[in-house]
């Protein structure tokens, strides 16, 4: 379906919605020793976007927010600056979009979503969104939450067999846990040795009881006696590696160690690690076999202590050791996790992931590990992962370093001291090269490794600039090798050999030079022509993902029963008015700006595209004359040409769709040749890492601009 409307009017609303007036205060009154301010934000326009009050500078109480037609947009309760209590948010139809509560600016308790007829779609637990859990996953914790008992049917004997096997486990561990805490709470020897040696290393109280740390007697069979007379079967105990069968009968497996329990992500005991205590045991830890509920390389320990602040952060740390994770996070880091005493795993990596896109790699500065943070970079790009590597100084680990300086010390050196994984390669792998080229050719082939595992083209692409200049080695050359790596590992997933087949040119890369941009004056004029000749012709555009303003409405406010619209009818002037002042196209021209600027003056006062007579008719002799020459073709065919020769061919009115588009589009593309000519010259220049960077993301976004563009001429644009 297609409509006409008015276009400017519409992008105004849109406008004046993303560019509300500056707050204006209203009967400002004293409340004890609070300033209490009741504030309304304008629109330029007179509409009212917020009323409200504000209590010493911060909202407090209600919060009204109106679109610029007048429906109500949302109401949210504040508390000190804060989101808390009800929001509501609503169509301009008055039906609501959703309503919820929040608590402490986070989404809390049950929300309610709705479609623009007013029909529930959804019902949503937050608290359940935040612990990312699978559905089964939630049902349990929701109904564990509320003491609830659900019933869970399965099609196969095996598959309850398994399910019972499983919450048998999962019982015993629950009962260990609850042991081992007891035992070093409420024992003496629990308090002299377990206590004592937890507070020693520098753990408050709360930060103990937060891990649920525990201590296990010396005893040889202290745990399996209380297991036991629980009503615990000893077979599911020696399962666990909790107990186990020695040439004398059934022991302790923990016996006299610290206990580390190790949760899943939903807080169950899932494995446990002890740590002895005493110096003659040269084995430092013991852990839990893998069982039904423990798979090492699919935990994290800390996970269930990390999540919300690695959601709230869009950062998880990752660190080796137990005591690195309950360090930083009593230092008020309390977003890292450990990978368990393992090496780090693909599974590990996947379940970061579910609440991260961003890691940082958290190491000693010793060779080993600069050789775990080299093995842990590889195995995140893979997956998709943005890496940094944070070293600490020598002979410190997360743990010693994070009691050695101060909360605030600690958070602004790991900002600081964060290396982007490519920096740290480098700056790893040229540390004994000088000026040897075979060990600097050997350092750019192992960085290409791990560029390879990329997979996002531009990003990768920025990656390899950035390389070429800190190995001061051509790109192309870094390409052809990159090639190489991708080819094979092609060829592996496809079963062929790669053996005598022949090499494959390198990525097309820009020349060194610059290639030389069109003039933008050749396009200036095009558009400029189409403007005059078609500027009062109507131009059918699609409409892509329309927002509520342009939602079709009866005149009480309600739905209309019309299909939804996905195209509407525009003036061509309209449209290419409304192009160009978006992408803030200033011509080069001058009879262009001076056509341009006449035009929009006309337009803003008349409300109409001027006709081309108008400037046709220019007292200036020399402006006209290049006015008339632009609406005029010097070719045309007969009328007859079709009929006789049977040849058909569009012309720009029955195609003006096309005719208006590709000068437009080749005039934008010629301003992001342009910026980013600009941009390559400041980047041969900029020496400041941080300023480099900046420097890089925005020439991703004229790649991607420059990508977009070239998608509408069918070809790729180099």
């Amino acid at each position: 379906m297609k409509r006409k409307i008015a276009l400017m009017p519409l992008l105004a609303a849109v406008w004046l919605a993303c560019n509300p007036g500056e707050e204006s205060a209203e009967q400002p009154a004293d409340n004890g020793q609070k300033e209490v301010v009741n504030v309304v934000t304008h629109y330029d326009n007179g509409m009212v976007e917020k009323r409200g009050k504000n209590i010493d500078g911060k909202r407090s109480g209600k919060w009204e927010s109106f679109y610029p037609s007048g429906y109500k947009w949302s109401v949210v309760e504040y508390r000190n600056g804060i989101k808390n209590g009800d929001v509501v948010v609503y169509h301009p139809n008055g039906m609501m979009k959703y309503q919820g509560r929040y608590y402490d600016d986070d989404r809390a308790g049950i929300w309610i979503f709705y479609d623009t007829s007013g029909v529930v779609i959804k019902r949503v637990d937050m608290d359940m969104e935040l612990e990312n859990m699978t559905y089964p996953e939630a049902l349990r914790y929701l109904a564990n939450k509320y003491q609830i008992e659900i019933e869970e049917t399965q099609t196969k004997e095996e598959n309850r067999e398994e399910v019972s096997l499983r919450e048998s486990l999962a019982a015993v561990n629950a009962f260990a846990i609850t042991y081992f805490e007891e035992s070093l709470w409420e024992t003496e020897d629990g308090k002299n040795i377990g206590l004592s040696y937890f507070r020693e290393r520098g753990y408050t109280d709360q930060t103990i009881k937060t891990f649920a740390l525990g201590y296990s007697s010396n005893q040889n069979d202290a745990f399996i006696k209380a297991a036991e007379a629980g009503g615990y079967n000893t077979e599911h105990l020696v399962k666990l590696g909790l107990v186990k069968e020695g040439e004398y009968g059934k022991y302790d497996f923990f016996r006299g160690r610290v206990m580390f329990p190790i949760r899943n992500i939903s807080g169950r005991p899932i494995a446990f690690a002890g740590r002895t205590l005493r110096s003659d045991n040269k084995v430092k830890y013991l852990n839990s076999p893998e069982s039904e509920l423990y798979d090492k390389s699919n935990s994290l320990y800390g996970i269930f202590e990390s999540k919300r602040s690695i959601i709230k952060h869009d950062l998880c740390c990752l660190v080796e050791g137990y005591t690195d994770v309950i360090s930083l996070h009593q230092a008020g880091i309390d977003y890292a996790v450990s990978s368990s005493g393992t090496s780090l795993t693909e599974g590990q990596i996947k379940l970061i992931k579910r609440y991260t896109s961003n890691v940082s790699l958290l190491y000693d500065g010793d060779s080993a590990g600069v050789k775990a943070a080299m093995r842990g970079i590889d195995l995140l790009l893979d997956q998709g992962i943005n890496v940094k590597v944070v070293l600490f100084p020598e002979d410190h680990d997360p743990d010693s370093y994070s009691k050695a300086v101060s909360s605030s010390e600690l958070e602004r050196y790991l900002k600081e001291e964060a290396l982007d994984f490519s920096d740290f390669m480098l700056k790893v792998l040229l540390k004994d090269a000088g000026d040897d080229p075979i060990k600097k050719a050997n350092a750019s082939r192992r960085l290409v490794e791990s560029l390879s595992l990329i997979k996002d083209h531009i990003t990768r692409s920025i990656y390899v600039e950035r390389a070429s200049k800190a190995l001061d080695v051509p790109e192309q050359a870094l390409y052809n090798e990159l090639n190489k790596i991708l080819r094979k590992k092609q060829l592996k997933r496809s079963g062929i050999s790669d053996h005598n087949l022949p090499e494959m040119p390198g990525e097309k890369v820009a020349p060194e030079k610059p290639q030389p941009t069109h003039d933008p004056i050749l396009y200036e004029k095009e558009i400029t022509r189409v403007l005059l000749k078609f500027g009062n012709e109507n131009l059918i555009i699609d409409l892509e993902g329309e927002d509520d303003e342009t939602e079709s409405e009866t005149s009480d406010g309600s739905d209309s029963d019309e299909p939804k619209e996905t195209q509407m009818e525009v003036l061509v002037g309209e449209y290419i008015l409304y192009q160009i002042a978006m992408d803030e196209i200033e011509f080069r021209s001058p009879v262009c700006a001076k056509i341009f600027k006449t035009y929009r003056e006309h337009f803003e006062v008349d409300g109409s595209c001027p006709s081309s007579d108008r400037f046709v008719r220019d007292p200036d002799p020399e402006l006209s004359k290049e006015i008339a020459g632009m609406i005029t073709s010097p070719y045309e065919l007969s009328e007859n040409w079709s009929i006789q020769h049977h040849i058909y061919t569009d012309t720009e009115e029955t195609d003006l769709k096309r005719t208006v588009f590709d000068p437009l589009m080749r005039l934008k593309l010629n301003r992001v040749k342009l910026m980013m000519e600009s941009l390559e010259e400041e980047l041969q220049k900029v020496s400041d890492e941080k300023e480099m960077n900046n420097l890089l993301k925005e020439k991703m976004k004229l790649d991607r601009m420059k990508s977009q563009l070239s998608d509408f001429f069918g070809s790729t644009i180099i």
